[in-house]
């Protein structure tokens, strides 16, 4: 039976990719970031290959990009998925794992649009053992076969607090994963890449048998985001 629960993240509230129908306030003239934005939208292939395949957002090329690639998500797994607002990735984890009809649950801070085969619990804190008690319950015998987080904290504007911030995020999920995912099971998340990666690299090294780094061609070359990604967890935790 597949599974998919997704979640919403940390005490600050997430950064999601926005959603394809985005309208600009209104107002008389754009500031120079909007018209920037907006037009950079416009040209975007991934945001037009998104609008025509109906997904949410153009996020969704890169979870399927890495899995074509890496071969993480198979027919009846069951997936926690992290920060998933607007829902772009649970709409691949739906066809992905086989969930449509089954049941999913998706975890984030923001509240999100239905959709069939997903269940969505927002306002949850990754870091509170009360959510994680919620994850275990809800997932068939309170094990996972996938771990996947495209969670970010609200940029503040200082580089390198937002580093550490999304660092100590990525570090509690790891953590987290001792105790949920099952042995053999997959990690992947988002971090910005500074200083503090190999923190979260080390540790992944720890626990699981091969650690790559990887940047799908749907993320912008200009953006520091990179993914972390752990296959063959090693753990034999059971969970509590």
């Amino acid at each position: 039976m597949s599974y998919i629960c997704s979640l919403w993240q940390t005490p600050s509230p997430l950064v999601q990719c926005r959603s394809l129908h985005v309208t600009l306030r209104t107002q008389k003239a754009k500031t120079g970031a909007e018209q920037i934005w907006l037009t950079r939208q416009q040209r975007d292939p991934y945001v037009k290959a998104a609008h025509a395949q109906h997904y949410r957002c153009r996020s969704a090329f890169k979870l399927l990009e890495i899995d074509k690639e890496h071969k993480i998500l198979h027919p009846g797994n069951r997936v926690v998925d992290c920060g998933a607002a607007p829902g772009a990735w649970s709409q691949v984890l739906v066809d992905k794992v086989n969930s449509l009809g089954q049941g999913e649950e998706k975890f984030d801070l923001l509240r999100i649009a239905p959709l069939e085969g997903a269940v969505f619990l927002s306002k949850c804190d990754l870091t509170d053992p009360a959510t994680h008690r919620k994850i275990i319950d809800l997932l068939p015998s309170g094990q996972a076969d996938v771990i996947l987080s495209d969670m970010a904290p609200n940029a503040s504007g200082i580089k390198e607090l937002d580093h550490q911030r999304l660092v100590g995020m990525c570090l509690s999920l790891v953590d987290f994963s001792g105790t949920v995912l099952r042995p053999g099971g997959n990690f992947l998340c988002k971090i910005w890449d500074g200083g503090e990666s190999s923190l979260i690299r080390d540790r992944l090294q720890q626990r699981f048998q091969i650690v790559k780094t990887v940047k799908p061609k749907a993320s912008r070359t200009e953006s520091a985001e990179i993914y972390l990604l752990a296959k063959s967890h090693k753990s034999n935790n059971a969970p509590n």
